[in-house]
């Protein structure tokens, strides 16, 4: 398939270093603004919309990793970018991941949020089947109980709506046929080939990827280092906003900026 051009939204410096943020399944690009404001004050920071979900094209399915991976190696060759450091939370970790060990040269620092190597297939296809019925409105609040603690929830209605609404405005059949990229991936045989210096970030209360998904994420990668933020569940990245940020700047600082 086709890479498609996706869409992006572009922070701080033009000459500094690149970091490119990918967005959950179900989310859009603004999952990371919380993040964006501190990596902005030193780095160009990218996000962009994954094929199917806010304001990407949702071309017809089905996709499989590589046609994820293809999107971002198009969208850093628009940005005239020869190397980037790369984050990516679930789905977007899963793409992060197949980019490092398929395009090493691309990739100057790794990321990896609350994903997996291989994740159980069977509610990823029922929830294929279900967007493509009834759209993906049905399951919004339920998706989203995964992805916030029930305390940090009830004490934050007003993103639980955003949250709500990000997965109510994907595209039913984009987003099925994401569904079935992660149903389909089994990224344990890329793990030894990622060379990039990489952070793993575990949600200790993550109920949708749970803990031991990302222990196998830090124990396949050469050297990585895996950071347990708790409470935080499956968007660990708003939960955990201040520790999620640093760690990232942190990491960012001992990979060096890209040659």
């Amino acid at each position: 398939m086709t890479a498609v051009e996706v869409s992006y939204t572009e922070d701080g410096p033009a000459d500094a270093p690149l970091v490119v943020l990918s967005n959950s399944l179900g989310a859009t690009r603004a999952m990371w603004d919380p993040q964006v404001p501190a990596l902005a004050e030193r780095f160009r920071v990218v996000t962009y919309d994954t094929r199917g979900h806010g304001e990407s094209p949702a071309p017809a399915g089905p996709y499989d990793l590589d046609d994820l991976v293809d999107d971002v190696v198009a969208l850093l060759d628009r940005l005239g970018v020869d190397r980037a450091h790369v984050a990516g939370l679930s789905l977007g970790g899963m793409t992060a991941m197949r980019l490092a060990a398929r395009e090493p040269s691309r990739v100057q620092s790794l990321a990896v949020l609350c994903s997996s190597a291989k994740a159980d297939p069977q509610g990823f296809l029922d929830r294929a089947v279900a967007a493509r019925a009834g759209g993906t409105a049905q399951f919004a609040p339920t998706v989203v109980e995964r992805w916030l603690t029930p305390a940090y929830a009830a004490e934050h209605p007003d993103l639980v709506a955003r949250l709500v609404a990000m997965i109510e405005g994907a595209d039913d059949e984009g987003y099925a046929a994401c569904c079935e990229v992660v149903a389909g991936l089994d990224l344990r045989e890329d793990l030894g080939r990622i060379t990039a210096p990489t952070l793993v970030v575990s949600g200790a209360e993550d109920p949708a990827l749970p803990p031991e998904h990302q222990r196998l994420i830090a124990d396949g990668i050469p050297g990585a280092e895996l950071l347990t933020l708790s409470p935080a569940a499956h968007l660990a990245n708003l939960e955990r906003t201040l520790e999620t940020t640093g760690a990232l700047l942190g990491h960012l600082d001992s990979a060096g900026a890209p040659a």
